[in-house]
């Protein structure tokens, strides 16, 4: 890479990771802080028992899932610089009347509306992030996007632990409350960072801090990459995104992956506030920010290893089989408590590669940017509405903490996914095998290889 190239992609790190880091950080600020806020008073003061925790994360769900792949498709038309900042303004508003409800079915519509306007904040960073970077790149790159999520988790907890110490009472208001009154404090200032940061994609971007040479060496160094330019938004968008395998063979293997470490949040949670005599509210905050340590660690090591190895299934492999050991330890459950913070921080561990589904699913749609970006929401919307449904079904409240169905279905899940994770690599092979590529369409239609010359 040349010093001038070296120049460019340092001054894309600065622009596209810092806004798209930090609407991510306040976007699971925001999110977190119910799961922190239950176990500080609010199941006591909103009479969340039984299932009602499952229903409030539900519902965010259910308004994350509406409104994604619209967002990410308007996305690709309007200035990324003010629509992502505008949502990112909206939730916080609505994170902000989450510490004024008095009642569950307040709570209801707050994490509703609360899932609808972050819509735009990760499938649209991501489509951001994923835009800008060669192959070589982009692991590492995502990894520090991912680690942000862990973050987020952790800074979360540490404040509804000092909320809880030192605001509780204050002003007439909950400790819990607190907590979403300091959240919004920060989410609304950092939307304006978008205005003068986001730089949108390359071939649209109209960003002060690039000069023309650098815009256009942007486009330049993507294209010799095989990443196509936009292609535009018409009828054809559907025909290019529904019939494409990759589509739906990502869809099942990335939403598989996602789901199966997710004992390593609420449900460990759960179990420390199983034991009161043991662990205080403080505690369980503190301890529950270990498995994201591990998260934060194995995400930029995986990131950072598969750039280096230009392949992603070697460390989601990784991942898979340490998901798929975990679970079965908490399947067993009759192991030692030592056993059980091994599984629980473990699979926070493997968490790690998880951020390299999305890396991957946009090196395999790099032919097309529009289509890309929809994919990457499509696939999410998945992962969204597994959230809604799963928990209610295998990780309600009320089975806490010993969630026997839902380790049961954890394990069957894990071995799906290990079995299924080589089907991309083998079905662009035999594509290859039938004269499609890609990529080499991508180099021909910009001028960069001949036509037909190998």
């Amino acid at each position: 890479m040349s010093k001038e190239e070296r120049h460019l992609v340092f001054k894309i790190d600065w622009l596209v990771l810092s806004f798209s880091c930090i609407s991510y950080f306040t976007k699971n600020l925001d999110v977190s802080a119910l799961s922190n806020a239950y176990v500080s008073g609010m199941k006591e003061d909103l009479n969340l028992y039984g299932n009602r925790l499952n229903y409030a994360t539900s519902m965010y769900y259910v308004g994350y899932a509406i409104f994604q792949i619209p967002s990410n498709i308007v996305l690709t038309r309007l200035p990324a610089e003010y629509y992502l900042p505008a949502f990112e303004v909206m939730w916080g508003l609505f994170t902000l009347g989450t510490a004024f409800i008095t009642s569950y079915n307040q709570l209801l519509v707050m994490r509703f509306f609360v899932g609808f306007t972050a819509t735009a904040c990760w499938v649209g960073n991501a489509h951001i992030v994923n835009s800008w970077y060669t192959r070589q790149e982009l692991g590492k790159r995502n990894a520090i996007y991912g680690c942000v999520s862990p973050v987020g988790a952790m800074f979360a907890g540490y404040l509804q632990s000092a909320a809880y110490t030192n605001l509780s009472g204050n002003g007439g208001l909950a400790g819990w409350r607190w907590l979403f009154i300091i959240c919004t404090i920060i989410t609304i200032p950092c939307a304006l960072i978008g205005v003068f940061f986001c730089p949108n994609v390359p071939d649209r971007t109209h960003s002060r801090w690039f000069t023309e040479r650098e815009k256009q060496m942007a486009v330049d160094r993507l294209l010799k990459d095989g990443f196509a330019k936009t292609r535009g938004v018409g009828r054809s968008l559907f025909k290019r995104i529904l019939g494409n395998w990759r589509i739906y063979v990502f869809f099942v293997v990335g939403n598989l992956f996602w789901m199966t470490p997710y004992p390593s949040g609420l449900p460990y949670t759960l179990w420390l506030a199983s034991m009161p005599s043991k662990y205080s509210v403080p505690m369980i905050n503190n301890l529950s920010t270990i498995a994201n340590a591990g998260t934060i660690v194995s995400t930029m090591i995986c990131g950072f290893y598969s750039d280096w190895r230009q392949n992603r299934w070697e460390t989601i492999l990784y991942g898979g089989i340490l998901i798929l050991v975990c679970n079965i330890v908490l399947l067993v459950w009759k192991v030692s408590d030592g056993a059980k913070f091994f599984a629980f921080i473990s699979l926070g561990v493997a968490n790690g590669p998880t951020n390299l589904i999305v890396p991957w699913l946009a090196e395999y749609m790099s032919h097309d940017l529009e289509a890309r970006s929809a994919s990457i929401a499509i696939v999410n919307v998945g992962w969204v509405v597994i959230n809604c449904v799963v928990p209610l079904i295998a990780w309600p409240t009320a089975s806490a903490p010993r969630y026997l169905g839902g380790y049961i279905w954890s394990t069957i899940m894990s071995v799906i996914e290990i079995i299924l994770l080589p089907l991309p690599m083998i079905l662009e092979r035999q594509e290859r095998k039938r004269g499609i590529d890609y990529t080499r369409t991508v180099l021909e239609e910009n001028g960069i290889v001949a036509a037909g010359l190998d």
